[in-house]
C-alpha cells in the first residue's frame, strides 16, 4: 500500500528553500507515528535538504534520476517503476513523503492520503501539486490542539481513493 503523507498551508504550501517553513512538534509527532517501522520516499532534493539524515527506525528510499547518486543508509531508486515494484512486495505501508515532484509523478499510485492542513499562511517556493479531489474520499479528519509548542491550528485529514 503506498500512502502519499505530507503538511500544507491552507494555500497547498509545503516548502520553503529545501524546508518546512512552519515549526509544528504535533505533525512531526504525526509523521513519526505513522511512518516509524516504515518505508518513507523522498526526492533526492528533499533528502538533501534533511542533511542527508536518516530518520530512525524506517527504511529510507531516495528517489533520483541520476544513476551514479549515492545515500549511505539508504535506497536509491530511479524510476517509478522500480518504486512500485517494492511497494508491491511489502507487507506494510510505504510513505511518499515529497517533494512536489515525487507526488505529482506518483499521486495516482497512491491508495490512501493523510494530510496535515495548517490554517495558516506562510512563505515558500514549493506547492503541493493540483489532484483530482473526486478520485478521493475523506474517510475522517482530526482536529490538532493549538498550545504553548504549536501555535498554528491544524488538522489530520485522511483519504481513501474512491
Amino acid at each position: 500500500m503506498l500512502i502519499a503523507l505530507w503538511a500544507q498551508d491552507q494555500k497547498g504550501l509545503i516548502g520553503a528553500d529545501g524546508t518546512l517553513p512552519w515549526h509544528l512538534p504535533n505533525d512531526l509527532k504525526f509523521f513519526k507515528e505513522q511512518t516509524i517501522n516504515n518505508t518513507i520516499i523522498m526526492g533526492r532534493k528533499t533528502f538533501e535538504g534533511m542533511g542527508k539524515r536518516l530518520l530512525p527506525q524506517r527504511t529510507t528510499i531516495v528517489l533520483t534520476s541520476d544513476r551514479d547518486y549515492q545515500a549511505d543508509g539508504a535506497l536509491v531508486m530511479h524510476d517509478r517503476e522500480e518504486i512500485l515494484t517494492y511497494v508491491k512486495q511489502q507487507e506494510h505501508p510505504v510513505f511518499l513523503t515529497g517533494g512536489a515532484g515525487v507526488f505529482e509523478a506518483m499521486i495516482d499510485d497512491c491508495d490512501q492520503l493523510y494530510r496535515t492542513v495548517i490554517g495558516a499562511e506562510f512563505n515558500g517556493d514549493v506547492y503541493f501539486p493540483e489532484i483530482d479531489w473526486t478520485q478521493w474520499k475523506l474517510d475522517y479528519v482530526i482536529d490538532g490542539i493549538v498550545d504553548e509548542k504549536n501555535h498554528y491550528p491544524h488538522r489530520f485529514e485522511f483519504y481513501h481513493k474512491k
